[in-house]
């Protein structure tokens, strides 16, 4: 389980970082940058994990938490930024942005992974399955998650075919099916593989 070893062994104010969204077909990525306060360390220890093992009920109640006593940061980067940067470029952008969302500077910041965002305002570290070390990450991971999904909820009612509220953008049966009748939306990411697919044909097809 996730602790605060490593916010103790960094000192003053740290923020951890977490992104959802590298891996769907659709939709932004999202990254969220979290300082806990000390006093409700005790409290959250034991609960806070790594968004992915929790259900979705414990992942909104943590959420709701999170939001009431937490500085909280997030931040975006689009579809069209996927496309011109990258995955990893776009979701590096996305963790810088949500680090200068935060109300208060942190002297240091946990980003999970293996990679840090360029010009940073602070010393940063990279902390490899970082949500399931640090609770700072931890809660990083939850508070992304969670907006990503309302995220993709919301565009879910104007894109109903492809499930979104329930998949959020990843390659389910029901996102297959949707591609197959009605193919791709504006949100959909075109350089990913299953979905350059799709296109390819449509490209090669001879005008008429």
């Amino acid at each position: 389980m996730p602790d605060f070893s490593l916010e103790e062994e960094c000192g003053g104010l740290v923020a951890g970082v977490d992104e959802a969204g590298r891996g769907p077909w659709a939709g932004p990525v999202i990254s969220a940058a979290v300082i806990l306060p000390r006093e409700l360390r005790a409290e959250l220890k034991g609960g806070l994990d790594d968004s992915k093992k929790l259900t979705p009920q414990k992942r909104s109640a943590l959420y709701t938490l999170l939001q009431c006593c937490a500085d909280i940061g997030i931040g975006a980067a689009s579809v069209a930024e996927i496309e011109c940067q990258n995955i990893l470029g776009a979701t590096l952008l996305s963790m810088a942005r949500a680090i200068t969302g935060l109300d208060t500077a942190p002297h240091r910041v946990l980003i999970d992974g293996n990679h840090l965002p360029k010009n940073l305002a602070c010393p940063g570290q990279a902390v490899v399955k970082g949500d399931s070390i640090s609770l700072s990450i931890a809660a990083a991971s939850i508070v992304a998650k969670v907006t990503r999904d309302k995220i993709m909820s919301t565009l879910a009612v104007r894109y109903p075919v492809y499930g979104w509220e329930k998949n959020a953008g990843y390659g389910t049966r029901q996102h297959q099916r949707g591609l197959s009748t009605h193919g791709i939306s504006p949100h959909h990411r075109r350089s990913f593989a299953p979905i350059s697919r799709i296109i390819a044909p449509l490209i090669d097809e001879p005008l008429i």
